[in-house]
């Protein structure tokens, strides 16, 4: 895996995720608690053995670019060439931001180019997932491939309008790519389902500095991998296929885009699960992220109606629930859970602060947001909208950091236990 150079595409603006992209790119989102949706990709590429990273940042990057200095630059040691570098837009061939995946990569030729790698591994850090890269690159080499493509079988259904989807001859290699087509071609045999793309390559470099350039100067082109380059080399170049091999040792593979408030939201709750379909405790697939010197969470109160506990829930460090209850929910470090308040099937990012009383319940909090004493959130989502909070097509409840919670009313002790 030396001959190997990793390069991160993190600058999505991830506008289907607003409010929480309000402030940060998508794989700087929290997620589990104390994770950020780019520590997967990074820590696949530690487990797969890829020592030397380069980071792709665009928009609002800052939050990133200071989880990636924390959490991550300090596991590399740059005397034995190793490197975890944050690459904002360089600008070297003209002053647009990136057009699209490929011109990400092409802006930054020089930065690759210095590195001299053999190959080229292209991820994205907005997804979630646990795979073994080297094995990905082991079938690279068997194959002589110019491009090897990471692909998933999904539901032809899901695929519509969202992955790019191919056509494989029995040797695994692509004869046809459709760019998020309105109606996927299925497997063969087997009408329901269809080969997504992961939008994970793998690339010999001299190969993919060719197609690059020759991408760059192509009139009309949208400068994407999977809508402008795979389809223009199939005819000409070996071009293949590895199917998924997932890590996560669990009955069916877990791949996921949470790309909308919804599947944010249903992918978080289900770790709080007895038997959830990722699993974070894997000692032989590890994630990891950046740990804050914190305290142990902390639970306080035993007396009859003033009780601090939580069930089913996963709370970070830092955390003081003080004599409040919390059920099937996430709460993020150095949160606070006053007396009298509950908070229920909710995830709560960093330094939140439920007041005495309070009661949430189905809604996302970001960070440092300060919840008023006997204020009631996630049970009217009329009522929610009408303060400005954000009300997803599920009903979830979305307060980010720049809403401001401080003028709301305080609903009556008597409405809140009605309600709940």
């Amino acid at each position: 895996m030396k001959q190997v150079l990793a390069v991160v595409l993190a600058g999505g603006k991830g506008s289907r995720l607003e409010p929480l992209t309000r402030d940060r790119a998508k794989p700087a989102v929290p997620f589990g608690g104390s994770f950020r949706i780019v520590d997967f990709t990074m820590s696949n590429c530690v487990n797969s053995g890829i020592r030397r990273i380069l980071v792709l940042t665009q928009y609002k990057a800052a939050s990133l670019q200071r989880h990636i200095a924390r959490g991550w630059q300090g596991l590399f040691c740059r005397e034995l060439g190793e490197f975890c570098d944050v690459l904002p837009p360089q600008q070297r061939i003209d002053e647009s931001w990136y057009r699209g995946t490929a011109d990400a990569v092409y802006q930054n030729i020089y930065s690759i180019e210095k590195e001299q790698p053999e190959y080229v591994i292209i991820l994205a850090g907005d997804h979630i997932y646990k795979m073994d890269y080297a094995k990905m690159f082991r079938f690279h080499l068997e194959k002589k491939a110019d491009l090897t493509i990471g692909v998933l079988r999904i539901p032809v259904r899901e695929a519509s309008r969202r992955f790019g989807v191919m056509e494989l001859d029995s040797e695994g290699r692509v004869i046809g790519f459709q760019e998020k087509p309105e109606h996927p071609r299925p497997v063969p045999g087997d009408p329901d389902y269809c080969m997504g793309s992961m939008g994970i390559y793998i690339f010999s470099t001299r190969f993919m500095f060719e197609q690059l350039c020759k991408d760059a100067t192509r009139h009309g082109s949208r400068h994407d991998f999977g809508g402008d380059i795979i389809p223009t080399i199939l005819g000409d170049s070996r071009v293949y296929a590895f199917p998924f091999m997932d890590e996560n040792r669990k009955q069916d593979a877990y791949w996921r885009d949470v790309g909308t408030i919804d599947s944010y939201y249903e992918a978080n709750m289900n770790l709080v699960d007895v038997d959830p379909l990722l699993n974070l405790y894997d000692k032989h697939w590890p994630v990891r992220t950046f740990q804050p010197n914190v305290p142990p969470p902390k639970f306080v109160f035993a007396e009859k109606d003033r009780r601090g506990f939580a069930t089913d829930s996963i709370v970070c460090p830092g955390t003081i629930v003080s004599g409040g209850r919390v059920s099937h929910s996430i709460l993020g470090v150095n949160t606070r859970v006053n007396s009298f308040a509950r908070v229920e099937g909710s995830i709560l990012f960093d330094n939140v602060d439920v007041g005495r009383h309070a009661r949430i319940r189905r809604a996302i909090i970001d960070k440092g947001v300060k919840i008023p004493p006997h204020v009631c959130i996630g049970y009217d989502p009329d009522e929610d909208r009408a303060r400005g909070f954000t009300v997803s097509e599920n009903g979830i409840t979305v307060i980010a950091k720049t809403d401001g919670v401080e003028h709301l009313g305080h609903d009556s002790v008597e409405v809140c236990e009605m309600l709940t």
